[in-house]
C-alpha cells in the first residue's frame, strides 16, 4: 500500500501550508499525519479515524492545525491544513494509516515517505 504525500514547502513564520496524503484502493479505520524534525525522534501531530467524526491532535499545533478526511471509494485522501506556523514545526511530515483505531503510538500498519516543512523565522 503506497501512502503519497504533497504539499509541503517552504514558508515564512505565521503563514500557512496544506498537506495532502493520497490513500487510494482500500479503506482504513484510522489515519494521522506524524513529524520528525532533525535529530529528533517522529511524534504525533493529528489523527482521524474514517468517518471523520473523531479527532485528536498534539498539544503542540491544537488550534492551529487542522486534520480532514475525503473518502471516495476510488481516491482516499487526508489533509493538514496547517496556520499559524512556527520555526519549530519545521521537520519532514509523515502521513500514516491503520486498520485499528486512533492512535499516538507509532505502530501504524501503513506510512508514506515524508514532505518537507520549512518554516523560516
Amino acid at each position: 500500500v503506497q501512502l503519497v504525500e504533497s504539499g509541503g514547502g517552504l514558508v515564512q513564520a505565521g503563514g500557512s501550508l496544506r498537506l495532502s496524503c493520497a490513500a487510494p484502493g482500500r479503506s482504513y479505520y484510522a489515519m494521522a499525519w506524524f513529524r520528525q524534525a532533525p535529530g529528533k525522534e517522529r511524534e504525533f501531530v493529528a489523527g482521524i479515524n474514517w468517518s471523520g467524526g473523531y479527532t485528536d491532535y498534539a498539544d503542540s499545533v491544537k488550534g492551529r492545525f487542522t486534520i480532514s478526511i475525503s473518502r471516495d471509494n476510488a481516491k482516499n485522501s487526508v489533509y493538514l491544513q496547517m496556520n499559524s506556523l512556527k520555526p519549530e514545526d519545521t521537520a519532514v511530515y509523515y502521513c500514516a494509516a491503520d486498520r485499528g483505531t486512533v492512535k499516538r503510538r507509532l505502530d501504524y500498519d501503513y506510512w508514506g515517505q515524508g514532505t518537507q516543512v520549512t518554516v523560516s523565522s
